[in-house]
């Protein structure tokens, strides 16, 4: 009865730490709004934020797999919380000092945060729920937290700044950074009274080892298995989809007079609200569809959503109580349904027969995590070009990846490597 009251706590502090990593990370993408008016930023320009928050994860995801390994998922995640407070403080003063350097300095120290966080929350779950179908349902539970988090940021930004983007500043945004702090700092103090399980931290004999230089080297690492490999790019195009759709579409629609922040920012939020509930019916029904069928499916109809907003007339528009939406954001945002249980498929599909190597492979995994920085920029440097609608083909190609990865890329062909 205790190990189950412990795993329900570990579970608990699991699904806030998803929450923050959205809230977060969904806070830089919605800023790309604010700093093509205070800044002058291009449409490339206005994701350096959002490129500066994952580029850290390439900096930050394989030391963070050591930290993880000698340190452990407590310790681990209060440095994550710690490091986010100081990143968000940095940006909300960005807006009083008028710098852009300092807000970028800020989504960069930020996104550190992220990278711990998401090496704490992904193989935690995955372990308390056994691995599996029963591991990718708690991860898909986990991202629907994520999705809440996901959710208010954009919204809560589009609200401050309000109906004309010639009014979007980053102290305009302040609230939201503060509400950001807050949940930080009550983290830290969560996190710090709790008892969380330490399944893949080293043993006193393991450290030992280490100091003495008596570690014998393994001939095999996570890289040596090729579904792994493949996964490890699959989670890079992954997260620039993810965040590629709303981010793009937010820097578009908002730049529209009859769009504007406020509703743009509004339906960007939709887009994550869909994300949630994807998830909740992919945690419903994830001990009985496999990860594959799940992945393949969901990527086949995000294709059919963005291939009809590309061709659908940017006048072409739905009325909404008295607001007009238009269709082609509507597609996008529906794609929130589909990019919701590709991570949790993602990485089960990529981390299953791993064993001892799941947490180094956690690791790799976070430093491609920054897909979702790299990816959204070049794809607003297309729409710096051809135009923002049909720089959606870069994401349409990332996708057709994951499909592949599904059906093909996914299958272990190693399994002769002893992972006990």
């Amino acid at each position: 009865m205790a190990k189950q009251n412990t795993n329900v706590l570990a579970i608990a502090i699991m699904f806030a730490l998803f929450f923050m990593i959205a809230f977060v990370t969904n806070l830089a993408g919605s800023m790309g709004v604010i700093v093509t008016n205070q800044f002058g930023a291009s449409k490339a320009l206005s994701q350096l934020g959002t490129l500066a928050n994952f580029i850290a994860y390439a900096c930050m995801g394989i030391p963070a797999g050591i930290i993880l390994k000698r340190k452990g998922y407590k310790v681990t995640a209060l440095l994550a919380v710690a490091v986010g407070f100081i990143g968000v403080g940095i940006q909300f003063l960005s807006g009083y000092m008028e710098s852009f350097g300092v807000y970028v300095l800020g989504a960069f120290i930020a996104g550190f945060s992220m990278c711990l966080l998401n090496i704490v929350v992904n193989p935690m779950l995955n372990t308390l729920g056994g691995g599996g179908n029963r591991g990718n349902q708690l991860i898909q539970w986990g991202g629907s937290c994520n999705s809440i988090g996901g959710t208010i940021a954009p919204i809560f930004v589009g609200w401050l700044v309000g109906g004309s983007i010639q009014d979007a500043t980053v102290s305009k945004a302040a609230p939201v950074m503060i509400i950001a702090m807050a949940i930080f700092a009550l983290a830290f103090l969560v996190i710090w009274f709790s008892r969380i399980p330490e399944p893949h931290m080293e043993s006193a004999e393991e450290k030992a080892a280490r100091l003495a230089g008596n570690v014998a080297k393994d001939p095999h690492s996570p890289l040596s298995f090729r579904h792994f490999v493949f996964g490890a790019i699959a989670i890079f195009f992954y997260v620039g989809i993810e965040v590629g759709i709303p981010n793009t579409a937010n820097v578009y629609y908002s730049g529209l007079d009859w769009v504007g922040p406020a509703l743009a920012g509004t339906m960007i939020g939709g887009y994550w609200l869909c994300m949630l509930i994807g998830r909740l019916v992919g945690a419903s029904v994830g001990s009985k569809v496999s990860s594959k069928v799940m992945l393949g499916s969901m990527a086949s109809l995000a294709i059919i959503f963005l291939v009809c907003a590309i061709f659908t007339p940017e006048t072409v528009s739905i009325t909404v109580k008295s607001s007009q939406i238009p269709l082609s954001l509507g597609f996008m945002i529906l794609c929130g349904l589909c990019t919701s249980i590709m991570w949790g498929s993602i990485f089960n599909l990529a981390v299953e027969g791993l064993g001892k190597y799941t947490a180094a492979a956690s690791g790799i995994f976070m430093a491609l995590v920054c897909g979702g920085g790299i990816i959204p920029f070049f794809q607003n440097l297309l729409a710096d070009h051809v135009g923002s609608l049909q720089s959606y083909w870069l994401i349409i190609a990332c996708l057709f990846y994951l499909i592949w990865y599904a059906f093909v890329g996914s299958k272990n062909v190693n399994k002769d490597i002893p992972v006990e």
